[in-house]
């Protein structure tokens, strides 16, 4: 015959069971709360780490220093994305479903950041108006220095004044296409771009047609050495990857990586809110 005690040892015996499959259950879920906080943390810290390194690219005045910080830049994206899907799945399992809708934003909204991004790096590293602005402040006006000094030693040959009057048409349509260098490697607008490149033209034609008239061949190759730097920065400034960059940078992006930083910061609020009575 059993004891009448047994039923009610079995009974306590399921209920301490049961209690204690409780708190390993909340344990569990406070692990996974605790969890979801730190990696929508790193992922706020990782997309700041990605908008500086990828405003440091656009800003920066070397092409070492550009491509570093992109580098920077696409690796704190990746560490991005994969806390980005490892959040996802914290979410789903603990049953976040709210939580899980802030993090599908932020997703969305971290799709065209990369799109956006993806154009704007490569043109950064291009550096091609900084190149430009070199090249006219370097070799350009080294040429135009030589070109000068030829053109001196043309008028000294030439009969009287008109000697000097043609070196001085010269001297001058040369200083006004360096001038012109620029507003062209600032401008960001193809056609006003255009008019500048004309103007060039012009005043190029005028320099040797000043120069035919001297007769002076030295002053003549000094001009298409001239001449042939300029084209080289009226293509690199054509390309204009540094004023497209920041363009972009300052435009749009800007918007959206706004919208990104609210995202994070509402998903971190929610997360916040959440309790478990194992930790009271």
């Amino acid at each position: 015959m059993s004891s009448p005690t047994r039923p009610i040892v079995r009974l306590a015996f399921v209920t301490l069971a049961l209690g204690a499959w409780g708190c390993v259950g909340q344990r569990a879920q406070l692990s996974q709360l605790l969890e979801a906080r730190r990696l929508a943390s790193d992922i706020h810290v990782e997309f700041t780490k990605a908008t500086e390194a990828a405003n440091r690219a656009v800003m920066a005045d070397t092409d070492e220093a550009s491509a570093a910080a992109a580098d920077e830049a696409r690796r704190a994206r990746q560490s991005v994305e994969r806390d980005v899907e490892a959040l996802a799945k914290t979410l789903e399992s603990v049953g976040f479903v709210d939580d899980k809708r802030s993090l599908d934003a932020f997703t969305d909204r971290f799709a065209e950041y990369r799109r956006l991004d993806d154009e704007i790096l490569p043109l950064a590293v291009e550096n091609t108006n900084l190149k430009a602005q070199r090249l006219s402040f370097g070799p350009a006006q080294e040429a135009a220095e030589a070109f000068r000094a030829a053109l001196a030693g043309g008028a000294r040959t030439a009969a009287g004044c008109c000697g000097d009057a043609n070196a001085n048409r010269a001297r001058a349509a040369l200083l006004e296409i360096q001038v012109l260098q620029a507003p062209h490697i600032a401008e960001s607008d193809d056609a006003a771009m255009t008019r500048i490149e004309s103007r060039m033209k012009e005043l190029a034609g005028a320099a040797r047609a000043a120069i035919d008239e001297l007769k002076a061949p030295a002053a003549a190759a000094a001009l298409d050495r001239f001449m042939g730097i300029n084209d080289e920065i009226v293509a690199l400034s054509r390309r204009n990857s540094n004023v497209r960059s920041l363009a972009l940078s300052l435009g749009r992006k800007r918007m959206v990586t706004a919208e990104c930083e609210d995202d994070l910061r509402a998903l971190e609020d929610a997360l916040a809110k959440h309790e478990f009575s194992a930790t009271r």
